[in-house]
């Protein structure tokens, strides 16, 4: 089974950033297969990774239940099952060192409780054949109480500088005990720190029971590559977010 990385937080904290430099280490370090999953409604991991999407798991559920609504002959005689894993299987994105799975947003009315389980569902069976699982999760808390995030080895929660970031990054920590999850271990990261406030809020989050696992400068390069339109994953080795991620990343992945 693959070595799973989840990735949790307030929206605005980076936590799509710190994503896809986890994948980028994973893939320049370990150099084992990966599979990355965009779990977020509003899907961008992507962009950061510097790729395009053909299709994404909320689309071809649309189109699984339109064809059963409209009775469209399905191809080979394939029951309704088999079409949805063929299609699913054939969405995932191949890029250079990883592969990538969107979950995407449903074109219909209504909640992402069925996107969300065919993305556990698919993640369990693709991780079978992927050393390493990347799962870029949707901001905030939602996306745990509906147990999206499961059998995790290390949950990184992505916090910003500040008080607010630490105390939200708590709940997400007590939400994990609560419901019980299946993560071995879960750490936090104080994302875009511009001075010697990461001290201060290093203790905050100790006074809370969070372990820090390391704190990230604030970093021009990652401001210039958004600026730009580029991605994340083609920042210079020498950049600061890029050498603290992957100390981070050294020590514990």
């Amino acid at each position: 089974m693959a070595f799973v990385i989840a990735v949790a937080g307030k929206g605005g904290t980076g936590k799509t950033s710190i994503s896809a430099l986890t994948v980028k280490y994973l893939v320049e370090k370990k150099k084992k297969a990966v599979l990355a999953v965009d779990a977020d409604s509003n899907s961008c991991l992507n962009e950061a990774l510097g790729i395009d999407v053909h299709a994404t798991i909320g689309h071809l559920r649309e189109e699984s239940l339109q064809t059963i609504r409209g009775g469209t002959e399905r191809p080979g005689g394939m029951s309704m099952e088999q079409l949805f894993d063929y299609q699913v299987q054939q969405s995932v994105i191949e890029a250079k060192g990883f592969d990538l799975m969107v979950m995407g947003r449903p074109e219909g009315p209504g909640c992402y409780c069925a996107a969300n389980n065919i993305i556990r569902k698919y993640t369990d069976r693709l991780s079978e054949t992927y050393s390493y699982v990347v799962i870029d999760n949707e901001a905030g808390m939602e996306h745990l109480s509906r147990r999206t995030t499961h059998k995790v080895d290390l949950l990184l929660i992505i916090s910003d500088p500040t008080v607010r970031g630490i105390k939200t990054a708590k709940r997400i920590a007590d939400l994990v005990k609560e419901l019980d999850l299946a993560v071995d271990k879960h750490m936090l990261i104080i994302n875009r720190v511009t001075g010697g406030e990461g001290d201060e809020l290093k203790k905050l989050a100790g006074s809370f029971g969070l372990e820090v696992a390391g704190v990230v400068p604030q970093d021009n390069n990652v401001f210039q590559s958004d600026l730009q339109g580029k991605a994340i994953v083609e920042l210079p080795d020498d950049s600061p977010a890029v050498k603290t991620v992957y100390d981070i990343l050294g020590r514990f992945v």
